[in-house]
């Protein structure tokens, strides 16, 4: 019992704000609408409305391309979509097949008007006006954390996140770790490692400063008590040649003490910000639009895909992370209602953008839905 309160009390010690846990609505203690939509209910701040701008795909993850159209990555089925919405209602009227036949395609972004694209075993590049992508970084491993996320940075180059093939183990790079890269695949640069699987990429807005949240190990004690709530998941500031605790770690000086009892954790990067273990946070971007209240300039928000190693599930939210100054400083319930009292989920969100006209666009590869979050009448 004392090893499971001092445990909790150094969760708490480094989280500036705990996350709420339940599946409910929830704004940060302001007032939330309900919004009956899909045979469901969602919840949202006052003011804020959802509607389905896209359905029965089985959508991952988005990017935006030329002229704000909507790209995005289906998984299972191996393909790359376009989703047009023409006549600016927020309901995709058109969607196309871009490429077929990839392997696991994650991971997507734009580089002015040519699109990369991220599958298990690689990045690829799709040049406007070309027929086939080509290969840009050849040989990632297959297996294990599966998706391959992408981003672009200040710097003109190209950022690649790849996941651990396994809960505590050593892998050698570039798992668990976040690799940079020329445009074209070369100059390969290991930036951040320690990084059992961090799936959002953003640049902050201002600072430039790579972001990346991160899903850290399940079944950390025997006791499901304590395995409940350690370890706490990461939203990080990544900086370059920094270790982030995995395998040995899960903080500064918090060591994976079943499969590394003796390891030394005095150099692990703290985390900017630590959330409610097993949240799974996979979507993170940076609200730069201006049709949200002017508070929310600045904000992130983040996805979480929810827990399967608690004995009370959480998670299937999206949560608004309050930044200040350059770091964050609290997350509160932005969406909700995707989990039910008794646990279940009908959704699940995972990749979010910010589309051109301002709105949020949130994948939910559980629901097979692309969700739209608006503010306004």
């Amino acid at each position: 019992m004392l090893r499971l309160a001092s445990l909790l009390l150094i969760v708490l010690q480094c989280s500036p704000r705990a996350a709420p846990t339940g599946g409910g609505g929830g704004g940060g203690g302001g007032a939330v609408d309900s919004i009956p939509i899909a045979g469901h209910v969602l919840y949202v701040p006052t003011g804020f409305k959802v509607n389905i701008f896209a359905q029965g795909i089985g959508v991952r993850f988005l990017g935006l391309g030329p002229g704000g159209t909507v790209y995005a990555t289906l998984s299972g089925s191996g393909q790359i979509a376009r989703l047009v919405d023409a006549n600016g209602d927020g309901v995709a009227e058109a969607v196309t097949t871009v490429l077929s036949g990839l392997t696991n395609p994650s991971g997507i972004a734009f580089r002015g008007d040519t699109l990369y694209f991220a599958e298990e075993t690689r990045v690829q590049r799709l040049d406007p006006g070309a027929a086939a992508p080509v290969t840009v970084v050849p040989g990632l491993p297959a297996g294990g954390h599966d998706t391959r996320t992408i981003a672009f940075g200040p710097d003109n180059l190209l950022y690649v996140a790849v996941g651990s093939s396994c809960n505590v183990c050593s892998d050698p790079l570039p798992r668990a770790a976040v690799t940079r890269y020329n445009l074209n695949g070369s100059g390969a640069h290991t930036f951040a490692t320690g990084l059992r699987n961090s799936v959002g990429l953003a640049f902050h807005p201002t600072t430039g400063e790579l972001w990346a949240n991160n899903n850290d190990r399940d079944n950390i004690d025997a006791s499901q008590a304590v395995t409940d709530n350690l370890p706490p998941e990461h939203l990080n500031i990544l900086k370059d040649g920094k270790w982030y605790g995995w395998p040995q770690c899960y903080l500064p000086g918090q060591p994976n003490y079943r499969e590394y009892p003796g390891a030394d954790c005095s150099q692990v990067e703290p985390p900017a910000l630590t959330v409610q273990a097993h949240s799974a946070p996979l979507g993170l971007v940076f609200y730069t639009g201006t049709k949200f209240p002017a508070d929310y300039q600045g904000d992130a928000f983040m996805t979480y895909h929810g827990s399967w190693n608690r004995s009370v599930p959480t998670g299937a939210k999206v949560v608004r992370v309050r930044v200040q100054n350059g770091r964050p400083t609290a997350v509160e319930d932005f969406v909700t209602g995707w989990q039910l009292a008794n646990g279940s989920r009908w959704g699940r969100p995972v990749g979010i953008i910010v589309a051109a006209d301002g709105a949020l666009l949130i994948a939910d590869d559980q629901g097979n839905r692309i969700w739209r979050v608006s503010y306004g009448p």
